[in-house]
């Protein structure tokens, strides 16, 4: 035989051996082999026209990175666990439900074979919906086959990642939004307008309790919307909680100053989320003494992150969410209240960062119950700060939250409600430094919820969107005190923690009298709808918000109206049973 023919011989028996190889080892994961799983480029939401503004350089590679994944959840079992009725003073044991709610052990499991890679640190959040993921830019960078890029946009820079980060499809199918790969959104504004009677001092050697003439004390905002009533009735808050979301810190100098002068017999805590606050510019005071002002035995709790961080911060307040989510697993019964005094304009965050907020606020009403209070925002119809540009603040849009305008009270001597209008301010309509008065309009992210229907709600204004505000309460010289000294401060701000400081007050009543209380942003328009002549809000039918006027009945400025909290109560403590 030709060497020639010998060697096709063999060539032939070696193709024979390996098409016989293939055939007894299929699948090939059986002989050792893998098949490449598929790949799914993530869209961050980040506009194209950012991506491909002018590049800084890259985003160096130790950067501390909180990426943060939402899953997605089953409405179904969301719904499921708003049903779960509430036993007044047991606990809710809501661990045993995560398993429903949230991630399989399947599933995590092969989230941690993908981010088995030293340097990462994960997190699964006790309702197994959220994940925290943190690393340094450069493992990330590897992982998800991308680089991260610092851009020049608008006059100031952010970092996102170029090109699209790349995940598993499985794992991809099951996440709602991932935040913390980019911080392209805006931080929220907190900067407030504060009045003082001079120069700032440092404080003072003994108790001040001398607030400036002609600013509206805790016992005046009480007497004008019924809270005193409930207070004649020994509720102050006892064992009731009220949850504050705060970028900024605050001096324990000036709260203790404030809870010494009202008498405050309940608790102040403290919670450091990621980071503390770097700086103290009065938000946080200005919710603590609200809050302790007109619930004076409650518990505040004060969830605090740094504002000033170069990461995404809303990343962090969602965070600070998710930590409420925690801790309060065994509280779905306790009638707790969040207060968030924060925001910016829907058009200046992503939609990762909207998808993340939104699961959150919506697993902290039906999961724990509880009811979440937002500033509708301090630049009236005009978030974006642009005038005449309408726009609405987020999360105060969002269909989970209870939006909360403001306005300007005035009381006689006898601390008595005089007259209520529209906050707002047109003085300078070059720049709204949060002085042009109380956020309203229409979202461009939602469809209108259908419990927001009440009197005044279909309106020549209306799109069919979801309408902010719901309420209001007044947000104009209220007394403060801070850096060692008392001022006037304003804002949708405080409307915000007096309404949560009044819901806690009802909820403690109607736990005591009827071993239940109500929750959500649905619970106010079903008061409305029950009221049968009675007055639950004070209607606010002057001034405007530099664009929608106060009319009778719900409006885009003051939504329903200011708290007559007495008859909230009166209302809501009479309704047939299991209406609650």
């Amino acid at each position: 035989m030709s060497m020639g023919r010998q060697r096709c011989t063999a060539l032939a028996v070696r193709m024979m051996l390996f098409l016989l190889f293939l055939s007894l080892c299929m699948p090939l994961a059986s002989c050792g082999f893998s098949t490449p799983a598929p790949f799914t480029a993530l869209d961050l939401g980040i506009p194209s026209t950012a991506l491909r503004a002018p590049v800084v350089g890259p985003l160096p590679l130790a950067t501390p990175l909180h990426v943060r994944i939402t899953f997605k959840i089953d409405p179904k079992i969301l719904q499921e666990a708003s049903q779960q009725k509430i036993q007044a003073g047991k606990p809710s044991h809501i661990e045993a439900f995560a398993q429903k709610l949230g991630i399989s052990d399947g599933t995590y499991q092969q989230i941690k074979s993908f981010f088995n890679t030293k340097g990462i640190i994960l997190n699964l959040s006790k309702l197994r919906t959220h994940l925290a993921v943190n690393a340094r830019a450069g493992t990330l960078a590897k992982l998800l086959q991308t680089q991260f890029l610092v851009h020049r946009y608008n006059g100031r820079q952010f970092f996102a990642p170029t090109p699209a980060p790349r995940i598993p499809t499985l794992l991809a199918n099951s996440i709602d939004a991932i935040t913390g790969l980019d911080n392209y959104s805006v931080a929220p504004r907190h900067d407030m307008q504060m009045s003082f009677a001079g120069p700032h001092t440092l404080w003072h050697a003994g108790q001040d309790c001398y607030p400036l003439q002609q600013t509206l004390l805790p016992r005046d905002v009480a007497h004008a919307y019924g809270y005193d009533q409930l207070w004649n009735h020994g509720w102050h808050g006892e064992q009731m909680t009220v949850n504050l979301v705060e970028v900024d810190g605050f001096y324990q100098d000036d709260i203790q100053n404030y809870l010494d002068c009202i008498q405050f017999s309940g608790n102040v805590s403290v919670e450091d989320v990621d980071s503390p606050p770097t700086k103290a510019l009065g938000e946080a005071a200005l919710d603590v003494e609200m809050v302790a002002g007109l619930a004076r035995a409650a518990t505040i709790v004060d969830y605090q992150t740094d504002g000033n961080a170069n990461d995404d911060v809303w990343g962090r307040i969602n965070d600070a969410l998710q930590q409420i989510l925690n801790d309060n697993v065994n509280n779905a019964n306790a009638g707790s209240l969040v207060s968030i005094s924060l925001g910016s304009a829907e058009g200046e965050m992503t939609a990762e960062d909207q998808r993340a907020l939104n699961s959150s606020l919506a697993q902290l009403t039906q999961v724990e119950h509880m009811t979440v209070l937002v500033a509708s925002g301090d630049c009236g119809a005009f978030t974006d700060g642009v005038y005449k540009s309408l726009s609405v603040s987020f999360p105060a849009s969002d269909p989970w939250a209870t939006s909360v305008g403001g306005t300007i009270l005035q009381i006689n001597q006898g601390q008595e409600r005089v007259n209520e209008v529209v906050w707002a301010d047109s003085a300078n309509l070059r720049t709204c430094k949060n002085q042009w008065g109380s956020g309203g309009g229409n979202s461009n992210l939602y469809t209108r919820p259908s419990w927001q229907n009440a009197t005044g709600v279909n309106n020549q204004f209306s799109q069919g969107r979801r309408q902010v505000p719901d309420l209001s309460a007044v947000a104009y010289a209220l007394a403060i005190y801070f850096r060692g000294q008392w001022g006037a401060v304003g804002g949708t701000s405080a409307a915000a923690p007096i309404w949560a400081a009044g819901l806690a007050l009802v909820n403690e009543g109607l736990l005591q009298q009827r071993q239940t209380f109500a929750y959500g942003p649905q619970l106010f328009y079903m008061v409305a709808d029950h009221s049968q002549g009675m007055q639950p809000y004070y209607d606010v039918t002057q001034g405007n918000n530099l664009y929608y006027p106060a009319t009778r009945g719900w409006d885009f400025a003051t939504g329903l109206g200011t708290p007559n909290l007495a008859t909230i109560y009166h209302i809501l403590s009479t309704l047939p049973s299991g209406t609650l």
